[in-house]
């Protein structure tokens, strides 16, 4: 048994891609994960069936979405149980019921705005809901460097965001996540932080100290918990390096760190990750962390294969 982690907060890894996928099916890599209210699992991949829904303990209930998505890319799950999936090669966001029911499109299918002009969407990665109000947040992070924040209907209400290293400005603002009290956390990529803001977008603080932080996620129960997904930040070809990713890295809303999973670097021994780029986190506190392997390694390797991209943390 590998163990992560210290503390309140040690988890067992599962060690290989979690989750019973039929046979001949693969994520290929799975992007974001998102959990519902009767803890089932929506795993967002690149495999050709997009959302995969298993059970908590990994029995496979069904699939949908197979002709529908371009480039899989974030996923969360609202707190009345619909889902919205970000495509960052569609430049659109989209709601559905839980069963796969389109509710609405936010973005013009495969229409972006100018790069870097600030205006919805081009190549957008992650969209947060206001638990208050059902507010919708979106990070439009490949060739944009904004936030656009969205009434529950889909109305644009306002932006905010420029490339550059200043507070309140991104570099491939990656994950975004809000908290039950209305502030916004925003994994700013390359700039190796994560930004907090105010819900009218006023810049309140950023939590560095960080490698690559491209994932983002805020477990609302009881005191609130931030889990942070991050990238590695050294050259791929040492596979020796230490604390400088990736690893999951779990706060307190206060920026105070309480856990930190996973020290190694890349690799695929228990214990280790390739690329967070997606975590949730179910009403155990166990959490579900998505890495897009193939792109970051996998599809470097001579020959290419696939790496493992799903698994379970398991609170002990």
């Amino acid at each position: 048994m590998t163990l992560l982690g210290y503390g309140e907060y040690t988890y067992e890894v599962s060690g290989k891609d979690w989750g019973d996928l039929p046979d001949g099916w693969s994520y290929k890599e799975a992007t974001a994960v998102a959990v519902d209210s009767k803890d089932n699992v929506y795993v967002y991949n690149r495999g050709g069936h997009w959302i995969i829904i298993f059970d908590s303990n990994g029995k496979f209930l069904r699939s949908w979405g197979e002709k529908i998505f371009t480039n899989p890319h974030g996923v969360t799950i609202s707190p009345d149980d619909t889902i919205f999936c970000v495509d960052s090669a569609d430049h659109t966001i989209r709601k559905f019921t839980l069963d796969g029911k389109l509710l609405m499109t936010i973005g013009v299918p495969g229409k972006s705005s100018a790069p870097m002009s600030g205006q919805p969407f081009n190549k957008p990665t992650h969209i947060a809901v206001d638990p208050r109000n059902g507010d919708l947040y979106v990070s439009d992070g490949y060739a944009n460097a904004s936030i656009h924040k969205y009434s529950p209907d889909g109305r644009l209400l306002f932006s905010w965001g420029e490339s550059g290293t200043r507070p309140g400005e991104f570099n491939i603002p990656h994950n975004i996540a809000v908290d039950r009290d209305g502030w916004v956390y925003v994994a700013d990529r390359e700039n190796q932080r994560v930004q907090i803001f105010d819900s009218n977008g006023k810049f309140e603080t950023q939590w560095v100290n960080l490698a690559r932080t491209c994932a983002v996620y805020v477990d609302n129960r009881g005191d609130p918990l931030v889990y942070i997904g991050e990238y590695y930040c050294g050259d791929t070809t040492n596979t020796m390096g230490l604390r400088i990713g990736p690893r999951i890295s779990i706060m307190d809303t206060s920026g105070n760190l309480v856990s930190e999973l996973g020290v190694k670097s890349f690799g695929d021994d228990p214990g280790r990750f390739y690329a967070p780029h997606g975590i949730s986190v179910d009403s155990k506190g166990n959490i579900y962390v998505a890495e897009v392997s193939w792109g970051e390694f996998g599809s470097q390797m001579d020959p290419p294969r696939n790496l493992r991209s799903m698994q379970k943390l398991i609170k002990q």
